[in-house]
């Protein structure tokens, strides 16, 4: 259902060390809307005969099962640490499928990853020079929690929650866009290289884009998640978590624009 008017486009920017682009294609108009073995080998127990005269084949055959009985460690199994599983990574590239990796964890054995706790750091509230609301610290909280509840409802690895980052950069591209002149909300909205009715040049940088009326972090997460060359992006199916950060931006209104019409910037960039 469409409820925004700002086109849900992706891309990616400069990122802190790398930047991910979706595909061109992307950029089609697509409005924002609201086995293991066992743990004890079989011992071979020889039964000695409940007598008072011993032979020496009867104790031969007691100290020989004796001796393999001390091979097998059984009492203390409980106490040993136990391999953390290696995340699953299937391709390079960032095009594996759900189902692939699914396959791939049952093929290894293992279940898919589970969640994260922790807190995510926060973000300033700041507003531009002419008065459009930045970033808050909830805006880049909700936006986590739903990026980490995607991956890890489609067996990907969550993220650090330490590692999401506000991005004042990104944010500074939205602000740009929000304080175009013209009455068209699409004005400025785009990647590098688009311009503005009045002429003022870009600022700040790139990423991935959604924008619209009652957006929050949460949605925005959603909407990438739904659009597969964002999803390539931004999630990276398939590709390992290691050192990756989430950057993100988000501002509200305009300087004709209610405070509830939203624009968000993410991108996929390492630490």
């Amino acid at each position: 259902m469409i409820v925004g008017v700002v086109p849900f486009v992706g891309g990616g920017g400069p990122g802190l060390t790398d930047s991910a682009t979706a595909s061109a294609a992307a950029r089609s108009p697509l409005f924002a809307s609201t086995a293991t073995a066992p743990l004890e080998e079989s011992v071979d127990v020889v039964a000695i005969a409940s007598i008072e005269r011993v032979t020496e084949e009867s104790l031969a055959a007691a100290i020989k099962a004796e001796a393999k009985s001390l091979t097998t460690d059984s009492e203390h199994l409980a106490q040993k640490a136990v391999p953390k599983p290696k995340p699953i990574v299937v391709a390079s590239t960032g095009t594996a499928s759900v189902d692939q990796i699914r396959a791939a964890y049952a093929s290894a054995g293992q279940s898919c990853p589970g969640n994260v706790g922790g807190g995510v750091s926060g973000a300033p509230s700041r507003s531009s020079s002419q008065g459009v609301a930045g970033t808050t610290s909830g805006d880049l909280a909700s936006f986590a929690y739903a990026y980490n509840s995607i991956r890890v409802a489609n067996c990907l690895q969550p993220i650090a929650l330490s590692n999401f980052r506000y991005d004042s950069c990104m944010e500074e591209r939205l602000f740009w866009m929000a304080e175009s002149p013209s009455s068209n909300p699409l004005d400025g909205w785009g990647h590098n290289g688009t311009t503005r009715s009045d002429g003022v040049a870009a600022r700040g940088c790139d990423g991935n884009l959604a924008g619209g009326s009652g957006n929050s972090g949460a949605t925005v997460a959603s909407k990438w998640w739904e659009s597969y060359s964002h999803r390539a992006s931004l999630y990276r199916p398939g590709v390992s978590t290691g050192g990756a950060c989430i950057a993100f931006a988000m501002t509200h209104g305009g300087i004709d624009e209610p405070y509830s019409f939203t624009r968000a910037a993410a991108r996929w960039t390492y630490c």
